[in-house]
C-alpha cells in the first residue's frame, strides 16, 4: 500500500512597497511583509528579526526579498516559500522631528503669498488684462469705465474660487475623494525619489558583493 506525500508547510509572502518605523529600531518581518502561514508558526514568523539597522545605514533601507528568503531558509530549512508582488520594500527610519519654527512658518507663507501674487500681477501685465477688463465692462455696459472696480474685484473672487475648485482644498477640507493635482504630483515625485533610492541601494549591495568576492 502506497503512502501518501506529506504535504510541505508553505509560507506566502508579500513585500510591502514602503514604510516607515521609528529610527534603529529591529526590523521584523511583520513590519516590511504579509505573511500568512500555519498558525504556531505564523506569530514567530511576523516576530522575526531581519535587520538590525545602525546609525551608518541612513534613514532609508532596501530590503531585498533574496534576502528575507535566505533568512527564513535558514532558520525554516523544511518550509516551501512562496512570495508575490515586490521583489523589494524601501524602508524609512524615522527620527524625531523638532517642533517648526513660528518664524520659519511665517517667511515661507509670505514668500509664497507675495510670489504667487507677483506672478498673477506679471502675468496680468504681459496680456494687458486691464484693459481687456476695461473693454468686456464696456461692452457690457455701453460706457467706457477706466478702472471698473467691481467687475475686477469679481475677478480676484473668482481667481481664489477657481483655484479651491481647482486644487479641491480649503485648508484640511476636500470637497470629494479624487486626489488634487498637488498630490498627484507628489505622488510621481516620491515614486520617482523611491525608484531612484532603490537603485542607488542595489548599486551599493552590488559594489560591497565585488568587494567581499576579492581575493
Amino acid at each position: 500500500m502506497e503512502q501518501q506525500a506529506v504535504p510541505v508547510p508553505i509560507i506566502y509572502l508579500r513585500l510591502r512597497k514602503q514604510v516607515g518605523l521609528p529610527a534603529e529600531v529591529p526590523i521584523r518581518l511583520g513590519d516590511v511583509a504579509r505573511v500568512l502561514a500555519a498558525p504556531e508558526l505564523e506569530s514567530e514568523l511576523l516576530r522575526l528579526v531581519l535587520v538590525r539597522p545602525e546609525q551608518r545605514d541612513g534613514n532609508l533601507i532596501v530590503i531585498d526579498m533574496l534576502q528575507v528568503i535566505s533568512i527564513l531558509r535558514d532558520r525554516y530549512p523544511g518550509q516551501r516559500i512562496e512570495w508575490i508582488g515586490e521583489p523589494h520594500v524601501l524602508v524609512e527610519m524615522i527620527r524625531k522631528e523638532k517642533p517648526a519654527s513660528l518664524l520659519l512658518f511665517v517667511l515661507v507663507w509670505l514668500l509664497l503669498f507675495f510670489g504667487a501674487a507677483l506672478t498673477i500681477m506679471n502675468f496680468h501685465a504681459d496680456v494687458s488684462m486691464p484693459e481687456v477688463q476695461v473693454r468686456i465692462v464696456e461692452m457690457i455696459t455701453g460706457e467706457r469705465d477706466e478702472h471698473p472696480y467691481l467687475f475686477q474685484a469679481a475677478y480676484s473672487l473668482g481667481i481664489g474660487f477657481g483655484m479651491i475648485v481647482f486644487f479641491n482644498h480649503l485648508f484640511k477640507k476636500k470637497w470629494n475623494e479624487e486626489p488634487t493635482p498637488l498630490e498627484v504630483e507628489m505622488f510621481l515625485y516620491q515614486e520617482n525619489l523611491n525608484q531612484y533610492v532603490v537603485a542607488e541601494e542595489y548599486k551599493k549591495m552590488q559594489q560591497t558583493e565585488a568587494v567581499e568576492k576579492r581575493p
